[in-house]
This record gives C-alpha cells, structure tokens and sequence, in this order.
C-alpha cells in the first residue's frame, strides 16, 4: 500500500503532467469565448474576402518573329545594303530584342504611375534569352487577358514603327550616298571626255604639220595616242565634230550605282507589315485568382482566432490565480 500511495503521490507531484491537463481543462471552460474570437475573425476574413480587390494574372509566352512576319523589312534591307546586309536569324534576333527592351521599359513606367500595375517579362527557362513569358495582374480574368494582349501589341506597333524609322533614315543616307557616287562618276567621265578630246585636238596639229590628210593606217583598233595622227586630218576633223556631240560614256558600274539607287527611292516600307514577335502561347484566361484566396483566408481566421482566444482565457485565468494569491 505504501508503494500505491507512493507512485500517486509522485503523479500528482509532477508538474508537467498538472500543467497541461489544467490547460486543456481551462480552455474548455472558455471554449465560448474562443469561439467568439474565432466567429470574429471569420467575419473579418469574409469581409475581406468580399471587398478585397482581386488579383488575376494572365501570361503569354513569346519569341522572335518568324521571317514572314519581318519579310519586308528583311528586304529593304538586302536593297539597301545587298551583300552585307545582316542574315534573317540576325534581324529576327534584334527585332525580339528591341521588343523585350520596350516591353521592359512600358513596365517599369506602368509600376510608376500613382496606381501602380503590374506588367512583367521575364525568360521561361533560366539562362535562355528566348522565349519570354509576359504576364500582367488585373481585377479580373477577362481583364487581365485583355489588358495583356493590348500591351503587347501596343508595344509590337511602337518597335515595328520604330524599325520604320530607322529605316527610313538609313534610305536618305544611302540615296545621299549613292548621288554622292553618281555625281563622281559623271565627273570622272566628263574629265575623260575632255582629255580625249585634248588628245584629238593634239594628233590633228601633228596630222596638219605632217601634211597628212588621209588615214595612213588600215586596222584603227591598232591607234595609239602617239600614232592618232596617222588617221588624216580629215578623220580627225570628223572625230573632233563626233566628240563634242557625243554623250558621256559610263562604265558598267555607273549604271548598277543607278539602279540601286532607283530601287531604293522605291522602297516604301509599310510598319503595319513588321512584327517582332511571335506567339507560343497567347495571353491566357486564369481560372484562379491570385488573390484575396478564400480557402486561405478562412483557416487563417480560424487559427488566430483560436490562437487569440486561447490566449485570452489563458490570460485572464492567470490574472484571478495571482489576484487570489496575492489576497
């Protein structure tokens, strides 16, 4: 018996054990109060739940144009540049580039505005410049899809315009070349018109001191500068009359100068052709929404609501032991 009465002496003894059933003994009694912090914070969840402003993301995935889609750019540029005009793989990576950068550059002004939106672009796969996923947050499904389409566009028509533009700049520059290559030419040829003409007029005076009137030659393709005066003063006469009416005489090179620059007066490239982009995947409709999350919401009520009610009868009980002790 002594052993018996022992052992329920030493349970009764061991704090650890008194204290949690006590615990567990205080907050039932109070359980109402727990559940009234819990009903509290069920509400305030259910309202924030309703009033909240939600948040749906809508993503795209994007990459480079294909070559029809940036066709009529490439070939303006094989005009203007022929041979060394940048490969379709160079311009289709520079045309997705410029897009990647105004993209960015719309979403840090759009994070700016005094109501703040979220538009981002970003790699899908780490370390891989391409494809891109693009997705912008709005207040609902149908508007987040919306927006983002509109956003792409806007920004697509925006770099398509601009490759227009630089285009365009680079034609005045090349036609200002080109008349610059012209305009040299026809001098080289005008100077050479003069100097043959200069030579005629030398081999006729050597033709008239030699007395010479008649060509002293059968084969005129053998004529030389220093031997012209052999052809009679009379041929030279003739030659002379011939030359002043005669038109310019252009090399091969001189006429390929002017078709290029008639085929890049011509060109007239329409921005509305020009993307620099292409879809993987178009702007999504989310059929979940980011936020306020209602399954969430609800269990984080209920946990601090329990929490802060437990902590509540807890506290209060604590404070009458002391009150008692200390009476």
């Amino acid at each position: 018996m002594t052993h018996n009465n022992n052992n329920v002496v030493s349970r009764s003894n061991d704090p650890e054990q008194i204290d949690l059933i006590d615990l567990a003994l205080q907050l039932w009694r109070g359980k109402g109060i727990i559940v009234a912090f819990i009903a509290v914070f069920m509400l305030i969840a259910v309202a924030y739940i309703t009033l909240a402003k939600e948040k749906w993301t809508s993503t795209a995935i994007i990459s480079q144009p294909d070559a029809a889609q940036i066709a009529t750019y490439s070939n303006a540029l094989n005009i203007l540049y022929g041979s060394n005009a940048p490969s379709m793989l160079d311009i289709q990576t520079r045309a997705i580039g410029r897009f990647n950068s105004a993209f960015s550059a719309l979403s840090q002004a759009l994070y700016n505005q005094e109501d703040p939106e979220k538009l981002t672009i970003q790699a899908v796969v780490a370390e891989q410049p391409l494809p891109l996923s693009v997705s912008y947050v709005g207040e609902s499904a149908q508007a987040a899809q919306k927006q983002l389409a509109q956003y792409i566009q806007q920004v697509d028509e925006q770099t398509a315009k601009e490759l227009s533009v630089d285009l365009k700049d680079n034609i005045k520059q090349q036609i200002t070349t080109l008349n610059d290559s012209l305009k040299n030419q026809e001098k080289v040829a005008q100077e050479q018109k003069e100097l043959r003409m200069k030579q005629i007029v030398e081999a006729l005076k050597f033709a008239e001191a030699a007395k010479i009137s008649t060509p002293q030659i059968q084969q005129t393709q053998d004529v030389t500068q220093e031997t012209m005066f052999l052809l009679g003063s009379e041929a030279l006469n003739s030659m002379i009359q011939h030359e002043t009416t005669r038109p310019l005489v252009f090399s091969p090179a001189y006429y390929q100068t002017k078709q290029n620059l008639l085929d890049i007066q011509n060109l007239n490239v329409n921005p509305d052709t020009i993307h620099v982009y292409r879809y993987v995947m178009k702007p999504d409709l989310p059929i979940r929404r980011d936020s306020p999350k209602k399954a969430l919401s609800l269990v984080l009520a209920v946990l601090f609501g329990g929490i802060i009610g437990s902590g509540v009868v807890l506290g209060r009980n604590a404070l009458r032991n002391y009150q008692r002790r200390e009476i």
